[in-house]
């Protein structure tokens, strides 16, 4: 089978045949994207989350969008790396950088950085949220300067721009979550084979992941109770299916999610559908290899196949975000972090 875009691993795993499910709510007139229904009071979580500033997660994805694409061995990427580095440390999170050295499919040597914090490291029970900074070093979609990289504001940076509006949250919350936060943003997922090529692809992808799967940096008893990888979450009119992998390994998170998703008013966003056969994303070596049941919230039309027009071409920039979308998603997550 041909991989389509975002490196999707067709794993004979169907499920099945099972391509729709009932919805994570009763209610079937949930309101548009544009919009959040208000919960019913016995829908309501017994904890309130803070509210999630999308402006924030707006400025963040800006911030990283503004040094221009964040390939490994280039300058813009080592920019943003200092910069991440130095939200993060602001934050009073424990925060390091786990460098190391991964070959391409094209036979070069990059020089991976893996930006890792922590909050609140002593709390025994933990979640960790999971995205990748690096951009696509190609424009493999698109139709004009192909081999050139591109600025990756939904395919990169939106991930770690709602995880920093989250973290910012909790921060500036009364109420504290009764679960520690790790975090990892991964370099090197977007450096895969093009699917024009010849050979095997789906390992060339999420070498940064790969590798911390097999370095934990938080130590090789590292354990936490659940991961959730965020990639490509900042689109209009964004659908998130429950992802093939997320269902195989970690199928109650994935309904407590979309559980949550759907209370606060999202189901139009995190979708009863299915996407049967798994997704080569970060979170499939996180399973695999690092054994941390980790789901994957990401943008993926299970009837088109496809990650949207703009993937992996030089449209996706600042004008593809939407702050809707990211309220959703930013809200979503937590609420599940408070509902622990």
């Amino acid at each position: 089978m041909v991989q389509l875009g975002k490196k999707r691993n067709l794993w004979l795993f169907f499920l099945g045949g099972m391509l729709f499910l009932g919805g994570c709510t009763s209610d079937s007139n949930t309101t548009t994207k544009e919009q959040s229904r208000t919960p019913t009071l016995d829908s309501q979580p017994k904890v309130v989350a803070p509210d999630f500033n999308s402006e924030n997660a707006y400025n963040y994805i800006k911030a990283q969008v503004d040094f221009g694409p964040r390939v490994p061995n280039s300058k813009a990427h080592g920019a943003c790396v200092d910069y991440l580095r130095s939200v993060l440390e602001g934050f009073g999170l424990q925060t390091q950088i786990q460098k190391g050295v991964v070959m391409s499919y094209d036979r070069k040597k990059l020089h991976i950085k893996n930006i890792c914090a922590r909050w609140m490291p002593d709390l025994k029970k933990r979640i960790v949220l999971f995205a990748h900074y690096d951009t696509r070093h190609i424009a493999d979609r698109d139709v004009q300067n192909t081999d050139k990289p591109i600025l990756g504001a939904n395919d990169g940076a939106s991930g770690v721009g709602v995880i920093l509006g989250v973290l910012e949250s909790i921060i500036q919350a009364q109420i504290k979550p009764k679960v520690g936060i790790d975090l990892v943003f991964f370099d090197a997922e977007d450096y895969g084979q093009p699917s024009s090529a010849q050979g095997p692809k789906e390992d060339t992808w999420a070498l940064g992941a790969q590798y911390w799967s097999r370095n934990k940096s938080f130590g090789s008893a590292y354990s936490p109770n659940a991961g959730i990888l965020l990639d490509m979450v900042g689109a209009k009119d964004a659908r998130f299916p429950k992802e093939g992998h997320s269902m195989r390994y970690a199928k109650n998170i994935v309904e407590d999610v979309w559980k949550t998703a759907a209370q606060l008013g999202y189901a139009g966003y995190f979708t009863s559908e299915i996407e049967p056969y798994g997704i080569t994303d970060d979170h499939k070596y996180v399973n695999e290899i690092a054994k941390i049941p980790t789901i994957d919230i990401i943008h993926y039309d299970v009837q088109k196949r496809d990650f949207g027009s703009f993937h992996h071409t030089h449209n996706d920039n600042m004008d593809v975000i939407h702050k809707p979308t990211l309220k959703a998603v930013g809200q979503t997550v937590l609420q599940y972090i408070y509902n622990q």
